[in-house]
């Protein structure tokens, strides 16, 4: 009788348990340690066919294993990257895409350059700084002068932000004055920005319904209810013996 098929002693499993500090380290453990065991037979076999097969079933069990992924784009590909990995690269196998290697999972994205940006006016943010900027670069005319007037106007509307008290449109000009260097100037100009009261203005809830002119509103059944008097009972109306 073959060895692998003997029957085994339940004190024999007792005595041999298996700590999780003995076991291997499982590469990917969110597919378990069973998979990994697998993985690690097909990889210990020598016949080129058998391990081709039982490759292919462990990428079945793969997907078994995670169906809400199967209408993901390169679902198989992913399947059969992870199982490279998960054998460290040691399983050699026919794949049918291209095998990975560990130098190219070693690599590391290039660092993010975020803006390292201290501006003395923090409340504008940065957008307000990128327009301005714009502004400068164009020429005069009346497309600028819009421009520089719809910043002034986000300006009071962002300052209104961090600061709910009202604000006098000299602050905000003398502020579009620094963060442009000096060249929007509108500090002796007459423009007039939003009022506070247009700028911290939050919409009302307006129904969808169009009622024509001259037609009578339709009232809601609570107000019918409300206005309705109590209905007269019927041994009110009863004739007396």
């Amino acid at each position: 009788m073959n060895s692998k098929y003997i029957k085994e002693v339940a004190n024999d499993v007792v005595h041999h348990l298996e700590y999780n500090a003995e076991r291997s380290h499982l590469i990917i453990p969110e597919y378990g340690r069973h998979l990994q065991k697998l993985i690690e037979q097909a990889t210990a076999i020598e016949d080129p066919i058998e391990r081709n097969k039982s490759a292919k079933y462990i990428i079945q069990v793969m997907g078994s294993l995670n169906p809400h992924l199967r209408d993901v784009p390169d679902f198989q590909h992913k399947l059969w990257d992870q199982l490279f990995i998960m054998s460290d690269f040691r399983l050699d196998v026919e794949s049918p895409y291209p095998v990975p290697t560990r130098e190219v999972l070693q690599l590391k994205p290039d660092v993010l350059q975020y803006p390292q940006n201290f501006p003395k006016y923090r409340y504008y943010g940065n957008n307000i700084k990128y327009m301005i900027d714009v502004a400068n670069k164009w020429e005069e005319g009346e497309m600028k002068n819009a421009l520089v007037k719809v910043i002034a106007n986000h300006m009071k509307k962002s300052y209104l932000s961090w600061n709910k008290d009202t604000v006098k449109d000299d602050v905000i000009f003398e502020h579009l004055y620094e963060l442009s260097g000096g060249k929007l100037n509108l500090i002796q100009s007459e423009e007039e920005l939003l009022t506070t009261t247009d700028l911290l203005r939050t919409n009302k809830r307006v129904s969808n319904k169009i009622i024509p002119p001259g037609q009578p509103k339709i009232q809601s059944n609570k107000n019918i209810k409300a206005g309705k008097s109590n209905p007269i009972h019927k041994n009110q109306n009863r004739k007396p013996l």
